[in-house]
């Protein structure tokens, strides 16, 4: 059996999460997650609304892994861009 290595990252502004996780050639990014051990430590992470990305492209937890692959998981934002530029833009016109 082949096994191939990849990184599963879990990140907040000032601490992360970074595992390092042998499985065999054949695994799914769910298979990732599960075997990391993230979801007993965060149970804020819910596998199904969290986005999921590999190298920053969004993935599908079905998606089949590769050697070298950087899995991350996405937390919601917490506030919504296009409402914090309007606030940003009418400070600055004051």
């Amino acid at each position: 059996m082949n096994f191939i290595s990849v990184e599963l990252i879990y990140a907040f502004p000032k601490k992360y999460y970074h595992f390092f996780i042998k499985l065999n050639n054949y695994s799914t990014v769910r298979q990732v997650i599960e075997t990391s051990g993230i979801l007993n430590l965060h149970n804020e992470i819910n596998i199904y609304s969290n986005k999921i990305g590999i190298h920053g492209k969004s993935v599908n937890l079905e998606y089949m892994v590769k050697d070298g692959d950087r899995i991350e998981i996405y937390r919601p934002l917490s506030f919504n861009p296009i409402e914090l530029r309007r606030q940003k833009a009418k400070i600055s016109r004051k």
